[in-house]
């Protein structure tokens, strides 16, 4: 097997390093579970010092694409896809235009799994959504309102069966919970506004359309349920 060779078009030598090893797994078709030469072997082939290979393998690592295994050596793995944003999201160091976009991904993505909840449903999920609902009046809204919101959506995130989706909900919740604290004061005249015109809709009022087995009845109740924060990101991103 010929190793790879490096690629000095980056800004940093171990980008270049970086760079030189993916374009190498794939020439060589490399899967999951392959092995791959080891650091001597790949720091001679690249002309590189190991020091600077074991940075960039590091990065590998961090993400899973690369796992070291005893008596095996550095095995290809399958990395997580949203391991990286797992690790950056903290909304202190974000600005409010990025967590804007997150929030706005975050509903147009829960509006367009809609299909994807009807057609895996079953009555378990429907059980446990009763009882989500159920225990967010018994305890009362206010004290159980975070809780409750963050059960009853992660619950229709489970029920598409995508694991990547379930993952990215509990990615951003900390994004979401800091942008309604530091909206308080814009989102509470709002709510109260939304109220006086219409009811608002509540889990309980998208739970009866999930029992109804009405989709384009909760593909609309899911969109005035998240309209409080659509006025939101049409006030922030003017």
């Amino acid at each position: 097997m010929e190793g790879p060779k490096l690629d000095n078009r980056n800004t940093t030598l171990v980008d270049s390093v970086e760079e030189s090893l993916i374009r190498f797994f794939k020439e060589q078709g490399l899967r999951p579970g392959s092995s791959i030469p080891n650091e001597a072997e790949l720091a001679a082939s690249l002309g590189v010092g190991r020091p600077v290979l074991r940075e960039a393998l590091s990065r590998f690592k961090m993400t899973g694409m690369i796992v070291s295994r005893t008596k095996k050596g550095m095995v290809l793995g399958e990395p997580s896809l949203l391991g990286g944003m797992k690790r950056c999201i903290n909304p202190l160091l974000m600005n409010e235009s990025t967590l804007c976009d997150i929030l706005e991904f975050r509903v147009a993505l829960e509006i367009g799994i809609s299909d994807n909840i009807f057609r895996n449903l079953t009555d378990t999920d429907v059980a446990e959504l009763e009882e989500i609902v159920e225990m967010s009046q018994v305890i009362g809204n206010n004290k159980y309102a975070p809780v409750s919101e963050h059960r009853f959506h992660t619950k229709l995130y489970e029920i598409t069966g995508n694991h990547i989706i379930t993952e990215f909900q509990d990615i951003i919740y900390p994004a979401l919970d800091f942008v309604k604290e530091q909206s308080r004061d814009f989102f509470e005249p709002i709510e109260r506004e939304l109220s006086e015109n219409s009811e608002p809709v509540t889990h309980r009022h998208l739970l009866d359309f999930i029992k109804r087995g009405d989709l384009e009845g909760y593909k609309h109740a899911i969109v005035e349920h998240f309209r409080l924060y659509t006025i939101y990101l049409e006030r922030h991103k003017r």
